[in-house]
């Protein structure tokens, strides 16, 4: 006998496989029931003669081949008498080999699967893990949101209170200015009628003296005090108005945290078994924010800074009132006091006047001096910058040379260019301060002119007075002169 390959029913009735003999579970029953292992395997090795495999030189049709399988298992039986006169298809070494294959093809099987469990275990406990963590953080954020809104909130509902007491201030301001407006018209009534009866006054009497001109300027004072007030009464009105407003946005902020804070607790309250959460589905693609956490805080922070700036401008502006209610008090009573009181001492009034006139003339020549030695100085600074921006320039300008990839933009490049940059800046600063030092020069010397012209009026003035007019006075006749007794 010799061994045959496989015949072709083996190859399409059963499935492909690189083994050679079935599973060994197979196999095992095979061995207790030879005959079991034939009926659950019908494609498993037959044992045929040589005279079988001899006489079939043709390859037979695949129904062909069926019958001729089906006959065979019908007519040949398998004992162990006659087994030494059929032919084998395999050898031992095949069914050993066979047998290692489907050891080594179970133990990778088994390694796959049990890797395959493995990874499968660390991915779902890693996912896990990152869906708690992930989870965590969120409520985490949404913790320090709902500590961000409490602060703003907090911050805001200060400011409010600031304002409204701010507001309260300001309006029992108002209130003095409107009392204290309209008391004003008594002293103005006062003047008035003292012009009128000084209107009477006949012949060489009828002097523009130091009494007349101080009650008009008594009237001027009211006046302008009046002016003062009512235009500072404006201001505070539009001042409550502009507070108002403030304080109805920081409201309105404050009400929105309020709703945001209600939310925001929900949202940090929610866990995975609680009540009324649910699928959304595409709410992770929806974005109706209208804000950034920048653009967001500094919304409030711009409301807040809006309403302290409001607030200064206020309380300057209270400040501004006390300041013009003592002032225009002290200025209407010390109007009135010399209304009262004349002048009986012109002379020493105009010398004094002349002395405080070459004071400050004496100022503002020291004054004009340094001033004049600043615009010096400031012009020797300029050329000071001339050579390091030279140089500087000069250094770029070199470097700009550099063959090929050596024409590298580096630190010493950017620093030329940054060094360049604040030495243009400094002789523009230098140049700004330079024209502000002329044109203070400018105004200094047009104040020294302003300053010697009114030195040389009080000094005529002082001449006529002392010289023409006390001189004169001096020839004043006596009494008994002027009675005719001499």
């Amino acid at each position: 006998m010799e061994l045959i390959g496989s015949t072709l029913t083996a190859t399409y009735a059963r499935p492909k496989s690189s083994h050679f003999l079935p599973a060994i579970s197979t196999m095992a029953s095979s061995y207790r029931n030879p005959q079991a292992a034939l009926a659950m395997n019908p494609s498993a090795s037959l044992w045929r003669t040589n005279s079988y495999y001899k006489s079939n030189s043709t390859i037979p049709s695949p129904s062909i081949k069926r019958e001729n399988l089906d006959l065979v298992r019908a007519k040949t039986v398998l004992y162990p008498s006659n087994r030494s006169a059929l032919s084998t298809r395999y050898t031992p070494d095949d069914w050993y080999k066979s047998n290692h294959n489907n050891y080594r093809e179970s133990e990778s099987s088994r390694k796959s699967a049990e890797r395959l469990r493995k990874d499968t275990i660390r991915l779902m406990q890693d996912k896990e893990q990152l869906t708690r963590r992930t989870q965590e953080n969120t409520s985490k954020n949404i913790g320090e949101r709902l500590n961000d809104i409490v602060f703003w909130k907090s911050e805001l509902s200060h400011e409010i209170d600031n304002m409204v007491t701010e507001i309260a201030a300001l309006n029992e301001v108002k209130r003095r200015l409107e009392r204290a407006l309209a008391e004003t018209e008594g002293p103005l009534q006062v003047s008035q009628e003292c012009l009128y009866h000084r209107e009477k006054r006949m012949s060489i009497d009828l002097v523009h003296d130091d009494v007349e001109k101080d009650l008009i300027k008594e009237v001027e004072v009211i006046k302008s005090c009046q002016e003062r007030m009512r235009r500072h009464l404006d201001r505070a009105i539009a001042q409550l108005a502009s507070n108002r407003a403030a304080q109805h946005e920081l409201e309105r902020d404050v009400s929105d945290k309020l709703t945001a804070q209600r939310i925001d607790q929900r949202c940090h309250h929610l866990r995975n078994t609680s009540d009324g959460i649910g699928y959304y589905r595409g709410i992770d693609r929806l974005d109706p924010s209208i804000s950034l956490p920048d653009s967001w805080s500094k919304f409030t922070d711009d409301n807040i800074l809006h309403s302290q700036s409001e607030r200064a401008a206020s309380h300057k502006l209270r400040d501004e009132i006390e300041i013009l209610l003592n002032t225009t008090s002290n200025e209407m009573w010390n109007q009135f006091n010399n209304v009262n009181v004349a002048f009986t001492n012109r002379i020493s009034e105009t010398a004094d006047a002349k002395n405080s006139l070459q004071t400050h003339l004496a100022k503002t020549l020291q004054e004009i001096f340094q001033t004049e030695m600043l615009i010096e100085s400031i012009k020797k600074a300029l050329r000071d910058k001339e050579s390091p921006l030279k140089v500087a320039q000069t250094r770029l300008e070199e470097r700009t040379r550099r063959p090929n990839v050596e024409l590298c933009r580096d630190n010493p490049h950017h620093r030329l260019v940054s060094e360049v940059r604040e030495i243009e800046d400094t002789i523009r600063k230098l140049q700004e301060r330079l024209m502000e030092a002329e044109n203070t020069l400018q105004t200094l010397v047009k104040t020294k002119v302003s300053l010697e012209h009114d030195l040389s009026v009080k000094a005529n003035s002082l001449f006529l007075d002392q010289e023409k007019c006390m001189s004169m006075r001096k020839s004043f006749p006596s009494m008994p002169r002027l009675v005719g007794y001499t």
